[in-house]
């Protein structure tokens, strides 16, 4: 019809991102519950939720030099 594909849209595209950036930030919830074992709060979850997908990869590896969870509120607070 309009000779692209629906993988080809920009409302497919923006779908895919948001995919990934809930996956993404899904892993790091159960990562920070796993390392220091405690639950995120709404607040950070919802701050977490909010980044975009390459701030969301640095931080699933920057989380692997904290060292308490307290570490997470000035790593979220330098973004």
């Amino acid at each position: 019809m309009l000779g692209i594909t629906l993988e080809e849209t920009r409302v497919f595209q923006e779908a895919i991102e948001q995919g990934r950036e809930k996956e993404a930030a899904d892993g790091i919830f159960r990562l920070l519950k796993k390392r220091f074992g405690q639950e995120v709060s709404e607040e950070m979850r919802a701050r977490i939720s909010g980044l975009p997908l390459a701030t969301l990869r640095r931080l699933t590896e920057d989380l692997l030099d904290f060292n308490s969870f307290a570490d997470l509120q000035p790593w979220l607070d330098a973004q």
